[in-house]
């Protein structure tokens, strides 16, 4: 009868600390919604403003002659998914149609440190919350018109999130510049080949937005 009565109490024990248990698990997972839910809240309350500096014609990875840009067509893609507004970044002297003498123009500008004039008025960054920078890779940097871009704004409390087209390189260490050059918040960057921009673009949008999730948009 002890015997029976011990297995019987022991038997309820595991029963409750199963509940318990459970009861916890349930309680992890209402906040982890809670907390999703807020960071969502939050972003949507955000300001977004995409600025990309892309360029078309003669390109390489096999593309050829193109009509848009490869990060051109990224930054549609988030100015779309944000409903943020989109500027794009434009030299007043423009870039050779041909490959290979833009690449000798671009490799000249950077080993000049130059800053090329852009085309326009720039916006207004005290309207905006976040900026999504965009460019390709040239000369493992950035574009030097990207430069003449955050030297003339004023980048105090923003949010940047940097985004890149290119062939191999990645983000080349293009996110770091960016901290030292704006001090502002820069967040972990999104880096795809341009030829999968250009070519494959449900490939394209999939891996953005899966980027984008992981940053809260």
């Amino acid at each position: 009868m002890r015997t029976l009565l011990t297995i019987l109490m022991t038997m309820m024990m595991m029963l409750l600390t199963a509940c318990g248990g459970g009861n916890a698990q349930t309680g992890a997972d209402t906040s982890a919604q809670k907390e999703t839910q807020t960071t969502a809240s939050a972003r949507s309350n955000q300001r977004v403003l995409v600025v990309y500096f892309s360029r078309a014609d003669e390109n390489t990875g096999g593309v050829g002659y193109i009509e848009k840009g490869n990060t051109k067509i990224i930054a549609e893609m988030i100015a779309e998914r944000t409903h943020g507004d989109i500027f794009e970044i434009k030299t007043v002297k423009p870039y050779p149609k041909e490959y290979r003498p833009a690449t000798e123009a671009a490799k000249q500008e950077k080993e000049e440190n130059a800053r090329p004039e852009i085309v326009g008025e720039l916006p207004d960054l005290s309207k905006y919350d976040v900026v999504f920078l965009g460019y390709p890779i040239w000369w493992s940097d950035m574009p030097m018109p990207v430069y003449t871009f955050l030297d003339r704004e004023n980048f105090a409390g923003k949010i940047i999130l940097p985004f890149c087209t290119h062939e191999g390189s990645g983000l080349s260490d293009t996110d770091r510049r960016i901290a030292e050059t704006t001090k502002a918040d820069v967040k972990d960057g999104f880096a795809l080949a341009g030829h999968i921009a250009q070519n494959s673009p449900d490939e394209a949008r999939s891996a953005l937005y899966e980027w984008m999730s992981k940053q809260g948009y």
